[in-house]
């Protein structure tokens, strides 16, 4: 967890290191900044969500198979409703599964969209919550990963 933490504040420190200041007052985009809901800094606050193995879990077979189709298409769901800007696996060998990164100020409203999803309904996975403030250039990754992906999900 140290680790994902420390990327993650090594990746806001860059992106308001003071060698750059001059330059961003050049470049800076008040119609990105106000659509991407950045700050002065380029930054906004996120709810990270840990997704760790649950205490159930789901046999492999069609249940399963469906869990996993249902897990996707949620994930789809939330990044097309501009809630859910970043998730992925983990390698899993520790019991840490994948994150979210959601768009939203309080946990509260983390943990109902995370609800939303079959692997932690089911009790394949468990959910942990995290106040995380980041780049707002996070909520351009959908944008841009459609414009790399030849394949969906």
């Amino acid at each position: 967890m140290r680790k994902l933490l420390g990327a993650l504040a090594t990746t806001c420190a860059l992106a308001v290191a003071p060698a750059e200041a001059q330059q961003a007052a050049a470049t800076y985009d008040e119609a990105l900044a106000r659509r991407v809901g950045a700050d002065d800094y380029g930054m906004r606050s996120y709810v990270l969500v840990v997704l760790k193995t649950g205490p159930t879990r789901v046999p492999d077979g069609p249940e399963r198979d469906e869990m996993f189709r249902g897990h996707f298409a949620n994930m789809k769901r939330l990044s097309q409703d501009g809630k859910l800007v970043l998730a992925g696996p983990f390698d899993g060998v520790d019991g840490w599964r994948g994150l979210f990164v959601f768009a939203v100020n309080d946990i509260e409203e983390a943990r109902q969209l995370a609800a939303s999803d079959p692997v932690l309904a089911k009790g394949e996975m468990v959910a942990e919550y995290h106040k995380y403030y980041g780049s707002a250039a996070l909520m351009l990754v959908r944008e841009i990963h459609e414009k790399l992906a030849k394949k969906r999900f």
